[in-house]
């Protein structure tokens, strides 16, 4: 049986990729904070729950684990200093893989300054370099909850528009939380994976299909609003950034622009590895937001 130590895995991901690890018959080591009010829930979930920080006897935690999955989500202070951390003990404990949080576009195709965030992803294989412990990155594009969120400022349910930067005809990736954990667990539980980024996608749609989409699958009319160019977004990045007293206040534009612009855009996709997974459709995942 595959054992499996799980980082982060009471947020929105890592809770369903220990599901996914549990379904699929891993042994399953799940780290929560200490007093952690989710530790009964991920116990019912079948994992084995140790309550601990990133900095405290994670080697002891880690012994005899197949490989580690981060799901953690921060600042760089977690996202480098932490999962560095991980790494150091991964090491110390002879655990021969780990898959670091780097759930999103190709960050790989990005240069520094493009995404504040996946600039600290990128921080973190910097440090990751020389370690004889292999690394494999799951790349997914951009999670369907995430991309029909408000804070995106693509679809806004309640006024029924759905606005989009460029053309609208560039293939930009999609996948469901859900999806992700399965492939995500897939992963881990493939050796052969190993040492490399795996690509994988649910769904790949240019905005204006993924406007259809969410149109077919909601049966909700979605006024189209094209709000500029490529480089017109690239324009309100900056603007934002300037006077931004915090990330968040233009981040989420940068995850846009890396998908419009196609520089993120993850190929080749490896979803024939793991052809037993069925992957939702954007027009699947939007029945949830019939009326």
């Amino acid at each position: 049986m595959t054992s499996v130590f799980v980082a982060g895995a009471t947020g929105m991901l890592g809770r369903e990729v220990v599901r996914s690890l549990v379904r699929r018959g891993a042994e399953v080591r799940a780290l929560v904070r200490t007093g952690s009010t989710a530790s009964q829930a991920l116990t019912d979930d079948g994992a084995n729950v140790i309550e601990g920080s990133l900095s405290v006897r994670l080697a002891t935690a880690m012994e005899g684990a197949d490989v580690v999955i981060s799901a953690l989500q921060g600042g760089d202070d977690v996202i480098v200093d932490g999962q560095v951390a991980l790494l150091r003990a991964a090491e110390k404990a002879g655990v021969p893989r780990v898959i670091p949080s780097d759930f999103a576009v190709d960050l790989f195709r990005l240069d520094d300054g493009d995404n504040v965030f996946l600039d600290h992803r990128r921080r973190a294989h910097e440090a990751f370099g020389g370690s004889p412990v292999r690394i494999t990155s799951v790349l997914n594009g951009a999670f369907a909850e995430v991309m029909t969120a408000s804070f995106l400022e693509i679809v806004d349910w309640d006024n029924g528009t759905f606005s989009y930067w460029g053309d609208g005809e560039q293939p930009c990736d999609f996948t469901t939380v859900a999806d992700t954990a399965a492939y995500t667990a897939a992963v881990a539980l493939d050796p052969e994976s190993a040492g490399r980024p795996v690509r994988l996608a649910g769904d790949v749609l240019t905005m204006k299909a993924f406007h259809a989409a969410l149109e077919r699958g909601s049966g909700r009319r979605l006024e189209p609003r094209q709000l500029g160019s490529v480089d017109d977004l690239a324009g309100e990045i900056r603007r934002r950034k300037s006077i931004a007293s915090s990330p968040t206040e233009y981040v989420a534009l940068q995850y846009v622009w890396a998908m419009v612009s196609g520089k993120a855009k993850l190929a080749p996709l490896d979803n024939d590895r793991y052809p037993e997974i069925r992957p939702t459709t954007v027009t699947e995942f939007a029945e949830r937001f019939r009326r």
